[in-house]
């Protein structure tokens, strides 16, 4: 790989030991990938930030850092809101690890606005045709898939590296040529917005690594294309997909799937809530300020009877605080900075429900408890429903 006269400074270590150990990552990466040079980025989106994920290997690690990110850097969900810690019941050891966790990203320059959505937040985080460093997979399916953006789903280290760099290797999805569909998806069916999350959750698994094309009957709307987004990443590895006419086309004799009414019905049917629900949890990926909106008028005049949290970005929550306020006079919580899924508060529930087809991929194998779907009215009916 192509290194220009400053980028060898910094891989030999004439500009520090961090930038040092940030271009190693970057080269090293850059060259299983076959990538011909670095390229600049817009912006960085940095996952490994729950200290249930990454435990004392990686706070070390960000810790001995030093110097500032030369891009805007924003972290991924922590293990807990940063503020209300106590009322999640998170152990105070965690939290004093979880803040060093952030405090050292901070350090370095890196927001600590933890969300899987940036770009609710920062709409000039991303734009059409940047390229990006971004590490959550439902957040790189929609800069890809949405924005128009490049990037690869990067690791948490190999983000860090990007954003004190301010580069990132020029391989995968920076290519025009690998932002191509392979496979044509026919969805047979009328869907509601709480379809795409089952949609893409059985999408993704059919399709693993690959790029699908749909054909949809309406064009979804950006809550709608984010879950739809989140769950195939999560159930597959999904991190471009195309939706609209006038795209790119699939190859000639690329495989085509159809996903029926009677698919969708069968994984809700499979999933579907029981008694053992003790936990709802909404948020993955966070609440946008419209789903607010509509948990909100589904709370009105009601009151939870099981634990019921609403995982959203801190920049959201404080935007509209009166919605904030309506919903948490029913007894459910809004939580910031963090999400079911990294979180060790989910640790002492047995079956949670959720909303996402992200949390029903992830919640059984990182959080080892058992899921079950439902649209946001059937959760909070689940939620407010005496047992």
């Amino acid at each position: 790989m192509h290194l220009s006269r400053e980028e060898e400074r910094a891989h030999q270590g004439e500009l520090g030991d961090s930038l040092r150990k940030a271009m190693e990552i970057l080269v090293a990466l850059g060259d299983i990938y076959g990538a011909d040079r670095l390229i600049p980025v817009r912006s960085v989106q940095v996952a490994g930030v729950s200290f249930k994920t990454i435990g004392e290997a990686g706070l070390e690690w960000i810790s001995d850092l030093q110097g500032k990110v030369a891009v805007p850097a924003v972290l991924n969900p922590a293990g807990m809101d940063l503020h209300r810690w106590r009322e999640m019941g998170i152990d105070e050891s965690f939290a004093k690890k979880q803040l060093e966790v952030v405090e050292a990203y901070r350090r370095l320059g890196v927001s600590p606005d933890c969300t899987c959505t940036p770009y609710q937040i920062r709409p000039d985080f991303a734009r059409r045709g940047d390229h990006l460093a971004w590490s959550e997979s439902s957040a790189v399916s929609f800069a890809n898939s949405v924005i128009g953006a490049r990037t690869n789903r990067e690791g948490g280290p190999s983000a860090l590296a990007a954003a004190l760099v301010g580069k990132t290797p020029r391989y995968g999805y920076h290519l025009e040529e690998n932002r191509v569909p392979t496979i044509n998806i026919a969805v047979d069916a009328d869907l509601k917005p709480s379809d795409y999350g089952i949609l893409g959750f059985i999408v993704g698994r059919e399709v693993g690594e690959g790029v699908p094309q749909f054909i949809f009957r309406r064009r979804p709307d950006i809550d709608e294309l984010k879950a739809l987004g989140a769950a195939m990443a999560a159930s597959g590895s999904v991190a471009l997909y195309y939706f609209e006419e006038g795209g790119p086309e699939a190859p000639k004799g690329a495989e085509e799937i159809e996903v029926t009414a009677a698919d969708l019905r069968a994984v809700r049917e499979e999933n579907a809530p029981d008694e053992e629900v003790d936990i709802v949890a909404i948020g993955c990926p966070h609440t946008s300020e419209r789903e607010l909106e509509e948990l909100a008028r589904l709370l009105e005049g009601k009151k939870v009877e099981r634990e019921l949290w609403i995982c959203t970005a801190r920049g959201i929550a404080e935007r509209c605080p009166r919605l904030v306020e309506k919903i948490e006079g029913s007894g459910a919580r809004v939580l910031c900075d963090t999400c079911m899924v990294v979180s060790p508060a989910s640790d002492r529930y047995n079956k949670m429900m959720v909303n996402s087809g992200k949390a029903l991929a992830y919640v059984p194998t990182l959080c080892k408890m058992k899921a079950a779907y439902g649209s946001a009215a059937e959760c909070v009916e689940a939620a407010t429903r005496r047992g």
